[in-house]
């Protein structure tokens, strides 16, 4: 089988230049074919492979986004919302394989995505860690065995240059722990606490985050009652992890039918 031809739209930042790393290191697999930066960017014209902190690949960076999907079998995404919406449009056209680590979307966004996914295969997740993922798999099982007397908390910490909270892998974590209750995450949520709030009210899924230095990014979902507590943790050293985690579920995406996947998909963690 040839490798699968792979693009990154948001080839110059951070996650974009290990994804390069990543998809160089897997030739016999995956070939990196194109990548994209907004328009404007200083990045324009330049070797992807060298933007990346390694050898020239003779792919240079372009802003048209609308010739990589077409090219590409596989896209991976991790931009921001308006981005990744429009970028699933062309995914949908072209039906190719769009991976989304994308945080920060709301229900308009999901919506495109899930439109989009009718066309196409398309592998979303918070984060692309498989430890995370386990992490994720236990919370909603830990939450389904635990009653109401086990308070839920999910506290996380990222470097001082994340713009949106909670994370959006914490928002996951408390997800899982909504679906093994078997209730609905936006109905028992608290986001923030502040002032006088009256005591905590049984059943409700707390967020706390935390923002600071070049943490990459520490997850601990808590389950506390009278006497006891259980606390689960994930804690990432570096971003590679992730970037691995999107390179597989690329992989993993071809040949797959249209529709929305995830990440425990990807591992054989779903139900």
């Amino acid at each position: 089988m040839d490798p699968l031809k792979i693009g990154i739209v948001g080839a110059a930042g951070r996650m974009g230049a290990m994804l390069v790393q990543q998809v160089r290191a897997q030739p016999g697999e995956a070939r990196l074919i194109g990548a994209t930066e907004r328009a404007g960017s200083a990045a324009i014209g330049k070797d992807a492979g060298l933007l990346a902190g390694g050898e020239a690949l003779g792919v240079m960076v372009s802003d048209d986004a609308v010739a990589l999907f077409a090219a590409a079998d596989a896209v991976i995404d991790f931009t921001a919302p308006a981005a990744t919406v429009a970028h699933a449009a062309l995914a949908a056209q072209g039906k190719t394989i769009h991976v989304i680590g994308t945080t920060g979307l709301e229900a308009a966004h999901d919506a495109e995505i899930a439109k989009a996914a009718r066309h196409t295969a398309i592998i979303r997740a918070a984060n692309f860690s498989v430890g995370v993922n386990l992490l994720a798999g236990l919370s909603r099982r830990v939450a389904a065995l635990l009653g109401d007397e086990f308070d839920i908390e999910i506290v996380e910490m990222h470097h001082r240059h994340k713009v949106d909270a909670p994370s959006g892998t914490a928002l996951m974590l408390g997800q899982a722990a909504a679906d093994g209750r078997k209730v609905n995450l936006k109905d028992v949520e608290v986001r923030g606490r502040d002032g006088i709030t009256g005591q905590r009210v049984a059943g409700t899924i707390g967020f706390a985050s935390l923002r600071g230095g070049d943490v990459v990014g520490d997850h601990t979902v808590i389950f506390a009652a009278d006497g006891e507590r259980v606390e689960l943790t994930h804690k990432a050293s570096s971003r590679q992890i992730f970037a691995r985690g999107a390179v597989r579920a690329a992989l993993w995406g071809r040949g797959k039918a249209p529709g929305l996947y995830s990440m425990q998909d990807v591992l054989g963690f779903a139900d």
